[in-house]
């Protein structure tokens, strides 16, 4: 296994260096038709390359458009970031096809979500094929959402709001698992999390009130 890239272990602000991947399809109720054709939706991961902390997002199918909308979402709530390093695809025997709509969309340059980039001032990059010192992260990330998903969904349908509801709720818990003990005291039990450096504790904790 190659050197980790130096994204991965230089020092950063939290999200500045993003790694993007799609999960799904998931199918959810249609609200409007009781007996109507569930709906496909998508889970857009977006992974902080060196805090290990994530952003997922729920998107309605795989164009520009959508991309564009919950890239703007992210950077509302996560602020703007640098780089954006997505897999190439070469990496997986038979990769999914959300993941190689989102990398035609990325070479062939379309116009929209290039215009963004540019408004944005982001740059999207490929991981280079066949490096498990990339694309580790990203693996590790989807199937620790999955895990957590098939856990709670089981074969259940959701409605839109119930899917976002699990989704955000597992986006807590995987920004609060622990990354490395914040001492070497064996009798002090606090880890570092990912949600460490985006609220300063972690989310699922209870919150002790502050005395005067």
């Amino acid at each position: 296994m190659g050197n980790l890239p130096k994204e991965r272990i230089t020092p950063d602000k939290v999200f500045i260096s993003t790694g993007i991947d799609l999960c799904g399809p998931f199918l959810i109720k249609n609200k409007y038709q009781r007996k109507g054709p569930e709906i496909k939706v998508y889970v857009c991961i977006f992974i902080c390359l060196v805090t290990k902390a994530i952003h997922l997002e729920i998107i309605s199918d795989l164009t520009s458009q959508s991309l564009i909308a919950a890239s703007k979402r992210f950077i509302s709530r996560r602020g703007k970031c640098h780089k954006i390093f997505s897999d190439n695809g070469s990496n997986m025997v038979g990769a999914n096809r959300a993941l190689r709509d989102l990398n035609k969309l990325v070479r062939d340059r379309n116009e929209s979500l290039y215009a963004f980039f540019a408004e944005e001032n982001m740059e999207w990059s490929f991981i280079p094929p066949r490096s498990p010192n990339w694309g580790g992260l990203w693996e590790a990330n989807i199937k620790a959402f999955k895990y957590h998903f098939k856990r709670v969904a089981g074969n259940s349908k959701f409605s839109y709001e119930e899917l976002l509801t699990l989704t955000t709720q597992i986006e807590a818990i995987l920004n609060s698992r622990p990354l490395t003990p914040l001492s070497a005291d064996v009798d002090d039990l606090e880890v570092l999390t990912p949600a460490h450096f985006l609220i300063g504790r972690p989310i699922t904790t209870i919150v002790e009130p502050f005395l005067i």
